[in-house]
């Protein structure tokens, strides 16, 4: 019965360090995660920032103003422009 007895005390030790080492890795995991949550709302931010700062700089009427102040850029007059028909389309 002792030899039993130590056996059952053994694998209760083994099933004790076996549930704390899997509580101690869900923790490390949940740091992990929460972690990853945080620089995902970081990077979730930076890319709003991102997008309003290109729809700025993409602006028409704000690139149009840049070509003809710093580039001395206008539009040609209408007799100088010229459509071409579509050619080769169905």
């Amino acid at each position: 019965m002792s030899r039993l007895n130590v056996v059952l005390a053994l694998l209760l030790m083994a099933c004790a360090l076996a549930v704390i080492q899997s509580q101690q890795r869900s923790r490390t995991y949940f740091v992990e995660l929460e972690r990853l949550k945080k620089q995902a709302h970081v990077l979730d931010e930076q890319w709003g920032q991102l997008q309003l700062e290109q729809s700025t700089w993409a602006n028409p009427a704000r690139v149009e103003t840049l070509a003809r102040t710093r580039l001395g850029l206008i539009a040609p007059p209408n007799d100088r422009v010229r459509i071409e028909p579509l050619t080769g389309a169905p």
